[in-house]
């Protein structure tokens, strides 16, 4: 029997994992991504303690190793009587991690908006919100548009690390198929192939939307 023929039988039933990885990392972009522009004009407020929150969850975000997050919220909140469901564990650690990431790439995008146009928006007589809603948030999130594109498909890759609080997700599940009859390397190529069919079409989207707003620029 060829690897072909035995990865036939194996998709059907690392479907449903490949399919709890998607929707981890489709809820973690997208609670994410919001909060992390809260984070990043919180990061950028003028007022030292809404800053200094700010500064300290992205730092904290970024800088801990996501399984670390993962394991603070699966194994350390319930000390203090606060228990998750294990997906809902993964799903609430990548958001936080998404947030952490986003919020950077974000603060990038806004700060890069010629200081013309603000200049512009005050001789309209616009006031903050409109000129912060109609000018800088447009153009800042074009110019991001690349950077969280990368961050999407970090967290879909990242998914992978539910597999330790045993979320039945695509590496759980090829570890159970694995499991049974000690196939491991012809079950986890086949693991890395379906994280590979869909990073590296949203890689090449990436590096398209980049060259297309090079291009424009």
């Amino acid at each position: 029997m060829t690897w072909l023929t035995e990865w036939a039988g194996y998709l059907p039933q690392m479907m449903s994992g490949l399919g709890v990885s998607l929707l981890i990392a489709g809820i973690s972009i997208f609670f994410g991504y919001p909060l992390g522009l809260a984070l990043s004009l919180m990061v950028t407020a003028k007022n030292l303690v809404v800053r200094t929150f700010g500064l300290a969850v992205v730092e904290i975000g970024r800088g801990a190793p996501a399984l670390v997050i993962l394991y603070l919220f699966y194994y350390g909140l319930p000390k203090f009587g606060i228990a998750f469901e294990s997906i809902t564990a993964a799903c609430l650690a990548l958001t936080w991690n998404s947030a952490a990431y986003s919020s950077e790439i974000m603060r990038a995008g806004l700060q890069s908006v010629a200081r013309g146009q603000l200049e512009a928006s005050n001789a309209l007589g616009l006031s903050k919100r409109d000129t912060f809603l109609r000018v800088i948030m447009p153009q800042g999130m074009r110019s991001a548009i690349p950077g969280l594109m990368g961050v999407a498909i970090q967290m879909f890759q990242g998914t992978s690390l539910a597999y330790a609080i045993a979320v039945p997700e695509l590496m759980k599940s090829a570890y159970n198929i694995g499991s049974q009859d000690f196939n491991y390397l012809q079950i986890f190529t086949l693991a890395g192939l379906c994280y590979a069919a869909i990073s590296m079409p949203a890689t090449w989207i990436t590096v398209f939307f980049e060259k297309r707003m090079a291009r424009h620029a």
